[in-house]
C-alpha cells in the first residue's frame, strides 16, 4: 500500500513534456512519505521541486484535503495562490497552500539560475492524485 501511494504521488506530479521542452519543465523528486501515526487516515508526503532557469509548472490544484507548506531551498520562486498577489520567495522563505487552493503561478523567478523548493503535504492517505493541472 505504501509503495502504491508513493507511486501515485510521483505520478501526480509528473507532467508529460516534449523532449525539446524538457529543460523548461520542473523536476519533482519524492523524498518522504509516511502515514501519520497520531492522525488516522492522514499522510505526510514531501517532494523536492527543481526548476531550471526560466522553468515553470502549469497552473494547478492539489488534492482536496492537501495542506501544503513550501520552503525555498535555493534560488527564487515566484508563486501565486488563489487571488493573492504573486510574490517572489527566496532561499530560506516559505509559503503555504490551504486545502482546495488554486496555485496559479509556480515558477523560477530567474532565467539564469536554477531554483528548488521542498513541498510538504499533509493529506488524506486515500486522496489522489496529489496534483491536478488546470484544463487547457
Amino acid at each position: 500500500m505504501r509503495s502504491n501511494f508513493l507511486w501515485l504521488a510521483l505520478a501526480a506530479f509528473s507532467v508529460a513534456v516534449p523532449p525539446g521542452l524538457a529543460q523548461k519543465a520542473e523536476q519533482v523528486k519524492s523524498v518522504f512519505q509516511h502515514a501519520l501515526p497520531n492522525a488516522e487516515g492522514k499522510s505526510m508526503v514531501a517532494v523536492v521541486v527543481t526548476y531550471p532557469p526560466g522553468a515553470k509548472s502549469p497552473a494547478h490544484h492539489h488534492a482536496g484535503s492537501a495542506f501544503i507548506y513550501a520552503y525555498v531551498l535555493s534560488g527564487s520562486i515566484r508563486s501565486q495562490v488563489d487571488d493573492q498577489p504573486a510574490k517572489v520567495f527566496r532561499a530560506g522563505e516559505g509559503f503555504y497552500e490551504p486545502p482546495g487552493a488554486h496555485h496559479r503561478i509556480s515558477e523560477n523567478a530567474s532565467d539564469k539560475a536554477p531554483a528548488s523548493l521542498l513541498a510538504v503535504f499533509v493529506v488524506d492517505s486515500k486522496d489522489t492524485p496529489l496534483t491536478i493541472p488546470d484544463p487547457k
